[in-house]
């Protein structure tokens, strides 16, 4: 194991976007030194002033060779920006000798700067977001608590599916309002699905004609696969021993979506980018997300496991939040888990190279226990 960087106590929350909630000005008083990055100075001395923590953060400008220029060994840089910029700004902290922070997806190019990470001393935490994050944490603690159950070397059957949705509170005719980038929106729905389905593999090109209805808590929602799941059966350590008849990470959406969508699945289907682009400003324009609206945040996660003997396991987590004046839901469930692991990473408790929020059942129970002590809110259901 190499020797691991100390952490400096400083912090660099790189872009302020609409998910940095109440886990950033949480971590302005737990790092001994926090900075704020934006386009402009000015613009993010305005967002420390709108979150109340002026006086504990320092606003800086996102100008090439800024940040390399005051980067200094153990330094801790939160990615809060677009996931194609991760892999060059990683790249300054192998450079300047600093830890690195994202809420998104590991990439091949993250991977492998991971390696160099590791071998430097230096700790990559990713996934710590919300999907992908809290949904890691649900899934590795059902799976634990089916593996003591129905045990590990038993032959079984399971079912695991983990949806998530970011919705409005209130229900418009659209059954959707955007709040992140509207193109980003659209081409996930081009981008083809990978699932498993009454324990075959299934490739969907178009992810919304496999759209089904699901019940959580009572209500009716329409959900759909997304990327690629079946990867997620080694990453969550179901057993070799358990055949997954389904295994699906998807999508949440309000009932009444897939109709209220029809015109655009229909130009999504004709492939045009130009006219998808403009599909996209058109549809941002008519369906913002305003400050008087409230966001709501829905992730379900379950799992069923049959043993051979005729024992069934089932368990399941739901996390319902709906934002509020202050702060927006999906800013709280993404910025929560991820200042989270920023403040395990200033406490040496990560190890170094590439670590997802959870890699472990016992990590995930840890994180989650101090999730809710903060406020995180969710119920879980065993049988």
């Amino acid at each position: 194991m190499p020797e691991q960087i100390p952490a400096s106590g400083t912090v660099h929350w790189m872009g302020a976007g609409l998910s940095t909630g109440s886990g950033f000005t949480a971590l302005t008083a737990q790092a001994d030194r926090v900075r704020l990055w934006q386009r402009t100075a000015d613009r993010a001395a305005e967002t420390l002033d709108r979150l109340g923590v002026a006086d504990r953060a320092e606003p800086r400008a996102l100008t090439p060779g800024a940040l390399a220029a005051e980067l200094a060994p153990g330094d801790v840089v939160v990615s809060m920006l677009p996931a194609s910029e991760h892999s060059g700004l990683l790249a300054e902290c192998l450079a300047g000798r600093a830890h690195f922070a994202c809420s998104s997806y590991v990439t091949d190019e993250l991977t492998a700067q991971g390696e160099a990470a590791r071998a430097a001393g230096l700790t990559v935490l990713t996934e710590a977001g919300l999907d992908p994050g809290i949904d890691h944490l649900f899934a590795h603690s059902l799976v634990s608590r089916a593996r003591a159950e129905i045990g590990p070397e038993n032959r079984a059957e399971y079912s695991l599916t983990s949806y998530c949705g970011g919705l409005p509170a209130v229900p418009n005719s659209f059954r959707y309002r955007f709040s992140w980038a509207p193109l980003g929106v659209l081409n996930a729905l081009r981008s083809p699905a990978r699932h498993i389905e009454g324990g075959v593999e299934k490739a969907t090109v178009h992810p919304w004609e496999a759209t089904r209805e699901l019940t959580l808590g009572g209500e009716t929602f329409e959900a759909y696969p997304n990327r690629d799941s079946v990867p997620f059966a080694a990453q969550y350590d179901l057993p070799s021993g358990w055949r997954a008849d389904t295994l699906v990470r998807g999508t949440l959406r309000l009932d009444g979506w897939r109709h209220a969508w029809d015109s655009v699945f229909a130009e999504l289907k004709k492939g045009d980018d130009a006219r998808i682009a403009e599909l996209a400003g058109e549809l941002a324009r008519t369906y913002p997300t305003t400050r008087a609206d409230r966001d709501r945040v829905v992730l379900g996660v379950s799992l069923t496991v049959r043993g051979a003997n005729g024992r069934i396991w089932s368990g399941s987590y739901l996390l319902d939040r709906v934002g509020t004046a202050e702060e927006s839901a999906m800013a709280h469930t993404v910025s929560r888990p991820l200042a989270l692991g920023v403040r395990h990473i200033l406490d040496s408790s990560l190890p170094p190279g590439l670590s997802r929020a959870a890699e472990t059942a016992v990590r995930s129970e840890e994180w989650l226990n101090e999730l809710a002590e903060e406020g995180l809110e969710f119920t879980m259901r065993v049988g």
